[in-house]
Order: structure tokens, then C-alpha cells, then sequence
């Protein structure tokens, strides 16, 4: 195979690798929640990779500048810490192949903030595409679950607000932190908050004697374990190298393929889905190939 080759079809690998990492992630958090709260499962996750990735941080100040620490620290918060605590605390009342669905909004928003803050231009069929999504997101908040619209939305919107975040992060990473690795910026991204969330783990929640002392709590630690080693560091880390080698737009793409994965898993674990839901998914995503379609970004690549 060519290097032509070779290097277009690399970004579809690491797209479908990351499909199937994030889309398995929604399951391993509602079997998180069986013996922890929404606070306690996003510090567990955030501490472990933080403590995975602390040694390698040996070497790689000296590859920051001062001017980039800030963006590592924005980072950090919008795309590794308050999703964590986000997501767990949505699927602490929507099922989670729906925590999946409303995942997909993230180019959306990438898109939307590329217009405001980041030099994208667009037409006016990405514009109907924005609404076209919202549309989707709202008749699937009415209808998913089996719950009324009230209480779909009030937890699905943290995930619309983890779904900005993620998109602030995709922006910065492409357009403000060029010339640093994606290895250095996930490394760095989790070092700004890891100390802060490791302590609150430690000291202010039960955490510690729960794992001593509940077997349930010790399984639920193991789903926990996995989402973190697997679903956070390594997947950030690719996550951010696809950035690197096509555009935010492009990377935030995957949440186009993660509901699929987050479905099967959810059907597999009982919950309930009904074909009226396809109405509205197909509107989100028709919504979202209108906001992809031809949008281009000054930088984008």
C-alpha cells in the first residue's frame, strides 16, 4: 500500500477505533453508578488517568510555553473534567444508549464555535443543518426513555453542556495548541485538574471505605477502571492525534458512529427501544451532515 494511501486511511482507522472505545463508554458508567454517585464515578475516572499519566509528564515541561498552559487548563476542564461529571450525572436518569445519542451534537457545536471564535466560514445549509439537529434533539428528548420531555431534558442537557465542552477542546486543540503533540496535550490537559479531583476523591467522599468494604462497590470500581485506562486517556490521546491529522470538524465526527455501539449495548442490557426513536435520530444526523457539508474552517485541515 502506498503512503498516500496509507495516510488517508489512517484517520478512518483511528475513527473507528475510537467508535467502538467511546461508544462502549455510556454502558461502563451505568455500571459505574450501580454503587457510586455521579461525583464520586467522574473523580474515579479522572483520578486514574491522571495518576496514569503523572510519570509522563517527566521531561515535557520543558516543551510548553507559557502561553499554552492556559489553553491546556481550558482544556483540561471543558474536555476531561466536567464531561466525566457530566455524563455520569445524565445517566443517573436517561438510559444510556440516549447519553450516546445526545453525544452526537458535538460536531454540531464544533461547528457553532468555529463560526463564533475560530474563523470558520459557512453557508446557509449548515446553518439549516444546526436547526435541523436541534429539531432532532428536542423530539428525541420528548419521546426517548419512556419519561416526559421534563425529565428527558433535565438530564439531557448536561450532556449538551459536556457536548460544548467537547468542542471548545476540539477548536483549542486544533487552532491553539498546533505545536504541541497530542500525547503533551492530554498529558497536561488531565495533569491541570488531576491533583484538585484526586484530593476531593480522597478526603470528601467515602470512596476508600466503600472499596474496602463493598464487593459491589470493588466490580463497580472494575467498569470504572476500564472507562478510565481505556475510554479517557488512551481514546483523548487519539482523539486529539485525528484532530492533528484532518480538522475538529472531521474528529468530532465520530459521535456520528458511537450511538450505534452505545445502542447494541444498551438493547443488550435490557433497555428499552422503540422504532418511533428513529424519526428523530435520523433528524439529528441529517441536521449534522448539513452542518458538515462543504463547511470549511480558515486552518482546517
Amino acid at each position: 500500500m502506498s503512503n498516500i494511501s496509507q495516510s488517508r486511511l489512517l484517520p478512518w482507522l483511528i475513527l473507528f477505533v475510537l467508535v467502538i472505545i467511546w461508544g462502549s463508554s455510556f454502558i461502563l458508567i451505568k455500571k459505574g453508578l450501580i454503587a457510586f454517585t455521579h461525583l464520586q464515578l467522574g473523580a474515579i475516572r479522572i483520578s486514574l488517568t491522571f495518576l496514569v499519566l503523572l510519570p509522563f509528564t517527566i521531561g515535557r515541561f520543558v516543551l510548553l510555553k507559557a502561553r499554552e498552559w492556559k489553553y491546556l487548563v481550558i482544556v483540561g476542564i471543558v474536555g476531561g473534567g466536567l464531561p466525566a461529571f457530566l455524563f455520569a450525572k445524565a445517566q443517573t436518569g436517561i438510559d444510556s444508549y440516549m447519553a450516546g445519542l445526545l453525544n452526537s451534537l458535538t460536531p454540531l457545536f464544533t461547528l457553532i464555535l468555529g463560526l463564533l471564535f475560530f474563523g470558520f466560514r459557512t453557508k446557509w445549509f449548515n446553518i439549516l443543518g444546526i436547526l435541523v439537529a436541534l429539531a432532532g434533539t428536542v423530539g428525541l428528548l420528548y419521546v426517548g426513555g419512556g419519561k416526559s420531555f421534563d425529565f428527558n431534558f433535565k438530564f439531557g442537557i448536561y450532556i449538551v453542556i459536556a457536548t460544548i465542552g467537547y468542542a471548545l477542546h476540539a477548536n483549542i486543540v486544533k487552532f491553539r495548541l498546533q505545536n504541541l503533540d497530542p500525547v503533551t496535550i492530554t498529558i497536561f490537559s488531565f495533569f491541570v485538574i488531576g491533583f484538585p479531583v484526586l484530593i476531593y476523591l480522597s478526603f470528601f467522599t467515602p470512596f476508600f471505605n466503600q472499596i474496602l468494604h463493598k464487593e459491589e462497590a470493588r466490580i463497580a470500581f472494575g467498569y470504572i477502571a476500564i472507562l478510565a485506562l481505556l475510554g479517557t486517556a488512551p481514546a483523548v490521546i487519539i482523539f486529539n492525534k485525528l484532530i492533528k491529522l484532518t480538522s475538529a470538524v472531521f474528529a468530532s465526527s465520530v459521535t456520528y458512529l458511537i450511538p450505534v455501539i452505545a445502542i447494541m449495548w444498551g438493547i443488550n442490557d435490557g433497555e428499552r427501544f422503540e422504532f418511533i426513536y428513529m424519526v428523530w435520530i435520523v433528524l439529528i444526523f441529517l441536521g449534522i451532515f448539513l452542518v458538515n457539508f462543504r463547511a470549511k474552517g480558515s486552518g482546517s485541515g
